[in-house]
């Protein structure tokens, strides 16, 4: 079993990455996140390799980072997701931001990957509570959040607003810890609207 490539990048495609190691050429599959943290052609790699074995072929996956990879195998344990899924969600979302979108049960975050229908980031989110790989750890300002919340677990109007704020341009980090503070001040039973309002004043604060 291949655990780990390291090599010269021999060239790349779409969705993979040639990795030369000794004159042998591998294919591996990435999601668009580490494509773009590889070097350019020529520079020596180190891609974590999980490989994927069926009937009728053999296919290896490379990832950047042991989290991704973790991540990546932690993601096809749902039903409905396969490689494919697993690398489109990683290519949308890094796995600290894929922890909290779980943490606090934001499945618009997970569905904003290509080929990821409402039902299976519901199923998603929701299977995966609780079951983050070693590593996959959850930013400090969604625990910030789910102290304020109190149970760890945000109703559907706190996540829309991380989820808002996240598709403004903040980072996960930043915008769970802006609506932590609105949280904690205000309660949890303010509408989406005001939450995002609020955050962005603690945000630009």
């Amino acid at each position: 079993m291949i655990g780990k490539l390291k090599g010269l990048v021999d060239g790349f495609g779409d969705d993979f990455v040639h990795v030369d190691v000794n004159g042998v050429v591998y294919e591996v599959f990435c999601s668009s996140k580490t494509l773009a943290a590889l070097p350019q052609v020529g520079h020596a790699a180190v891609v974590h390799i999980e490989t994927i074995v069926r009937e009728d072929m053999i296919r290896l996956y490379g990832f950047f980072t042991e989290a991704e990879k973790a991540w990546f195998n932690v993601l096809m344990t749902v039903q409905g997701v396969g490689a494919r899924v697993a690398l489109s969600i990683l290519s949308t979302i890094t796995p600290s931001e894929l922890a909290s979108a779980i943490a606090l049960q934001d499945k618009a975050m997970v569905g904003r990957a290509n080929g990821v229908g409402p039902k299976l980031a519901v199923r998603i989110v929701t299977e995966l509570k609780g079951k983050a790989p070693v590593g996959g750890t959850v930013d400090a300002g969604t625990l910030g959040l789910q102290a304020a919340l109190g149970e760890g677990v945000a109703s559907g109007n706190v996540a829309d607003a991380v989820s808002a704020l996240v598709n403004l341009g903040y980072s996960s980090a930043q915008a769970s810890a802006a609506v932590a503070r609105v949280v904690g001040k205000e309660g949890d039973g303010l509408a989406t609207d005001k939450l995002i309002r609020l955050g962005l004043r603690e945000l630009s604060s």
